[in-house]
Parts: C-alpha cells; structure tokens; sequence
C-alpha cells in the first residue's frame, strides 16, 4: 500500500486514463476529492451508473489511495447548459 497520498493532478489523470473525458477538474487535500466530470460516456445514463464508470476508471485506486470522492457528472450538452 502507497503511504503517498495522491494529488488532485494524479486522480485526474487517472480518471482520464480509464475513461474518455471532454473536461475534468478535480480538488482535494490527498484523501478526499471532488470531481467535475464531463464525458459523452454519461449519455443516457443515470446518476449511479455515470458514478459506477468512474469508479471502474480509478479501479483499486479507489479502496488503496482514494478515501472519498465526490462527483459531479455532465455529458458536453448539460454542461454547456448548465455553466
């Protein structure tokens, strides 16, 4: 197990490296993280689902490195929509 607590930069580019994002920001202090994710993958959707592929995204990551993370999912259209 990693005793690095990872940066909001790393659990970004996990997310990006499993799933296909148009945007992500991510904040956190190394064990708790909020996440803004845009991805054409949410389309159709619900709200667990869109949660279920992020979480598959960070994987093991999810139970060794990452303590708590909350989400927001957009695909392109509600984002554009809604900021």
């Amino acid at each position: 197990m990693s005793t690095t607590l990872p940066t909001p930069d790393q659990v970004r580019q996990y997310i990006l490296d499993g799933l296909p994002c148009e945007h992500v920001e991510v904040q956190g202090d190394g064990q708790h993280f909020e996440a803004l994710i845009v991805s054409s993958a949410f389309a159709g959707k619900r709200s667990i689902a869109r949660h279920q592929l992020v979480y598959a995204a960070l994987g093991d990551r999810m139970r060794e490195e990452i303590h708590a993370l909350s989400m927001r999912t957009f695909t392109p259209e509600e984002f554009k929509a809604n900021h």
